[in-house]
């Protein structure tokens, strides 16, 4: 009955496990989601301002031609516009550059998991207690007592 008991509890236990790994894989995915979603807006934003500042450049050469101080208002904007799209590339360019990895907490948790369960596998089993002399009188078994209560 014991076996059986400890198999259900290891069933339960690597179920919840599973279910941890997968409910934070969704929240990466979601993230990584949102994040794609913003580097697109920024993206048209961009684009916009780009194509905005290549018509204002066509527009300004055709006005040079004409009266007196419109050419500086239209510098003005084409710079404002110019200086945005740039601001923008260069923004895009380094967070898509730095953004962490897809699924990067959920492969650092697994790994964490192997590691935690190399090492249990490595350690005596607690059923190597129970085949162990329960002669209490003896001094090596009060000194081991004492050591492991310690830390």
């Amino acid at each position: 009955m014991a076996l059986t008991d400890s198999i259900a509890r290891f069933g339960a236990s690597l179920i919840e496990s599973l279910h941890t790994r997968l409910e934070l894989a969704s929240l990466e995915i979601e993230e990584e989601f949102g994040r794609y979603a913003n580097y697109f807006i920024l993206s048209l934003i961009g684009l916009f301002c780009g194509i905005v500042t290549v018509l204002l450049l066509i527009l300004l050469i055709l006005i040079i031609f004409w009266d007196n101080h419109r050419e500086l208002a239209l510098s003005a904007l084409i710079t404002i516009f110019a200086l945005a799209s740039v601001g923008i590339f260069f923004y895009l360019k380094t967070a898509i550059k730095n953004k962490p990895r897809l699924l990067a907490a959920s492969l650092g948790e697994l790994q964490n998991d192997i590691a935690v369960l190399r090492q249990q596998s490595k350690t005596p089993d607690d059923s190597s207690d129970r085949s162990a002399p329960k002669n209490r009188g003896n001094r090596e078994h009060r000194d081991s007592d004492v050591d492991n209560e310690g830390f």
